[in-house]
């Protein structure tokens, strides 16, 4: 295929240009044609001298009315010259650019675009801005294109022009007639040429909106390929449903959301068809009893259950609640990477001989040499954290278990409905009895003083506290402002409060260590718990009513929402505090967002618009391929119709192997290549 011709053949780029786009992720002709314009100048809207703005940016039709003067200077040179529109004048300054002399001509009319400045006379001028003969200029929107030291954005411009000269008349559409006809696009040449030099406004917004359909129908047609893969037969019937013995020995009463989604469930795995069930509930809402009462029925008809948690801190957090849940006639084994060999062997001897009804542990429990008897029930917590291959791989070790993928971050509809596509869905909307409101302050580094003395009070009265930093350790990526967890730990322990029980809990302690901090902390030992986002997920302290989040503006909204989940498990009124120095607008809307609601479905969306999906979900374990132009946040009118499409497509033809879909199935299958184990067959 041309498209996939090495870039260096490419007019104007040769060997050595090579390499220096290779950097930029560019190696081939296709690359190049869809290494798309990470913004645009509007040259299209002119404005008179006297009416620019100093400090922002302006594009000026103006003519050269007096010759370009060259200066040398300590570092350079630099050339002045001055322009008029008839009614104003304007000074320009260019730096270390002699061409300009010769390129400007007195007399002559020119659009200038750059930023604005005032002297202190009020005379306005413009530093080195971009410019074209005013006869030349047919560009509403010209392209400005994500440089490195040896490619600038000039130089992509025209290497640009040249690999859209060489693909005319080359370039198959993949898209069918009746699409493009229904939604009134341009060809995909015209749409990739319209994305890189604009004719028009309205022009580029009609490119650029196929092309966004494109990615989209892309993306659920793979989702749509994958999900088809699915196991339509297991020979795991659980033929009983002890649901109502499994309540009836509960010291509270479940909510009618979690009995809800129990029966959800319960209904998949009396099927015959294995059970592929996103549970999906905010921090706190009783996920874990809902997991509890499946696992219950699965043993009760002679099934093993297996739980993966993403950390050993999640995961002996569950053995502990579900000890409690389950009762003794139950035998759960937990297996981490912190157990030791004859442990591990005895674990794994009561797997193979069904002794062991529940395996719990972290990515451990998917290791070769763990064998079950019997699985019936898989359960992946925090299913986000890993990725497809992992989860197959637990799934793998039955046949064909009924699967459980549980979730605390709430996922936007529209994000779920691609990384769940292939799920039935189940959600917890309902908290349990008890549950109190958390209150969220946001306030600056000044209030420290009031802060230590509101935590003084808290822990008089008998409640505990968690200190949130960033960092572990001081200047940990060279960031002077950020708190760390060591040194404030010591401020602490030392200086505020040295009559109090200041504990000390992050990620790089050996596990011993964390698992006797939080025991401490657990029994009401330690009064104040200065931690990392270690504490994120399953750590479960009723006692605890207060946090305090140093540096608030360095965690996603998601995150913060989760971190505050672990205060507000008691019946204690709890409060959490965000302490923040920034000034940026935008990190103030972003964290004032968490302080007026404590819905976790109104802060996901408001994270997936400011973070994409990828930061959402973290790294590249979301199961997602990089998307260039479709945002899932502002394009929701375009991803529902390719939705749309891509269900009547995989209608007709499953697999996408009728001839009319071979080139739209070569798209998809390379567009899911980056996920590696975790894409298309």
């Amino acid at each position: 295929m041309f498209l996939d011709s090495d870039i260096k053949y490419i007019k104007g780029v040769g060997e050595a240009r090579a390499k220096s786009l290779g950097k930029l992720g560019i190696k081939t002709l296709g690359d190049m044609l869809t290494f798309y314009p990470r913004k645009y100048e509007d040259w299209s809207k002119t404005a008179m001298i006297n009416e620019c703005v100093p400090g922002e940016i302006s594009c000026v039709k103006a003519k050269v009315i007096m010759p370009p003067e060259m200066r040398r200077t300590k570092n350079g040179c630099l050339v002045k010259t001055l322009i008029s529109d008839s009614e104003s004048l304007m000074a320009l300054t260019f730096f270390n650019n002699k061409y300009v002399v010769n390129q400007l001509h007195e007399g002559e009319e020119y659009l200038f675009y750059g930023k604005v400045s005032e002297d202190m006379y009020l005379n306005k001028e413009m530093l080195s801005p971009k410019f074209v003969p005013a006869s030349k200029s047919n560009e509403q929107l010209r392209p400005v294109y994500r440089q490195n030291t040896a490619i600038s954005s000039k130089t992509t411009e025209r290497i640009e022009r040249n690999a859209l000269e060489s693909a005319k008349g080359l370039i198959k559409d993949p898209l069918p007639d009746y699409i493009i006809n229904k939604y009134s696009f341009l060809s995909l040449y015209d749409s990739i040429c319209q994305m890189h030099f604009p004719s028009s406004v309205s022009e580029f917004k009609r490119a650029k909106e196929r092309l966004i359909f494109e990615e989209f129908l892309y993306l659920q047609l793979g989702m749509g390929l994958i999900g088809s893969e699915r196991v339509l037969y297991t020979a795991v019937r659980v033929k009983n449903d002890y649901t109502d013995e499994f309540m009836s020995r509960l010291p509270f009463e479940l909510t009618n959301a979690q009995k809800r989604c129990i029966s959800e469930c319960m209904s998949d795995m009396r099927s015959d068809k294995p059970m592929n069930r996103l549970l999906q509930g905010d921090v706190g809402s009783g996920k874990t009893a809902v997991a509890a009462a499946l696992i219950y029925s699965a043993v009760k008809n002679g099934y093993q259950c297996a739980l993966m948690a993403p950390t050993e801190v999640l995961a002996c957090q569950h053995a502990d609640s579900l000890s409690k849940l389950l009762g003794s006639e139950i035998k759960i084994s937990l297996l981490t990477s912190a157990v030791k060999q004859t442990q591990k062997k005895h674990i794994k001897e009561s797997l193979i001989s069904g002794e062991t009804d529940l395996l719990i542990g972290t990515h451990a429990i998917i290791q070769d040499s763990v064998k079950f008897l019997n699985l019936g029930l898989v359960i992946t917590d925090e299913q986000h954290r890993f990725g497809v291959k992992q989860r197959a791989k637990l799934s793998a070790k039955g046949r064909n278990p009924h699967t459980l993928v549980m979730s605390a971050t709430p996922i936007p509809r529209t994000l779920g409905l691609i990384v769940y596509g292939d799920l039935d869905v189940s959600i917890i909307d309902e908290l349990p009895r008890g549950r109190t409101p958390i209150e969220t302050y946001l306030v600056t580094s000044s209030y420290h003083e009031r802060i230590y003395k509101f935590i003084r009070k808290h822990v008089s009265e008998g409640r505990q506290v968690y200190v949130v930093c960033p960092l572990i350790d001081e200047n940990e990526d060279g960031a002077d402002s950020l708190i760390s967890a060591n040194e404030y730990y010591e401020k602490l322990k030392n200086e505020v409060f040295p009559d109090l029980n200041v504990g000390l809990l992050h990620g790089k302690m050996k596990n011993a260590e964390k698992d006797e901090i939080m025991k401490r902390f657990s029994s009401g030992e330690i009064n104040i718990l200065v931690s990392t986002v270690v504490i994120e997920v399953g750590i479960d302290v009723p006692n605890a009513a207060l946090m305090v989040i140093e540096n608030a503006d360095r965690f996603g909204l998601s995150q913060l929402h989760q971190l505050r989940g672990r205060i507000g498990r008691g019946r204690y009124k709890s409060t959490c505090i965000l302490v923040s120095d920034s000034q940026n607008d935008e990190t103030k809307h972003r964290l004032s967002v968490i302080c007026k609601t404590n819905d976790g479905f109104k802060i996901a969306d408001e994270d997936l618009k400011l973070r994409g999906p990828g930061d959402f979900l973290g790294e590249r374990q979301h199961g997602l391929p990089e998307m260039k132009l479709a945002s899932l946040t502002d394009d929701t009118k375009i991803l529902f119709e390719a939705k749309n499409e891509a269900e009547r497509i995989l209608n007709d033809d499953k697999k996408l192997e009728k001839d009319e879909n071979k080139l739209i199935r070569k798209m998809v299958d390379k567009m899911f290549a980056s996920l590696g184990a975790g894409g298309l067959n």
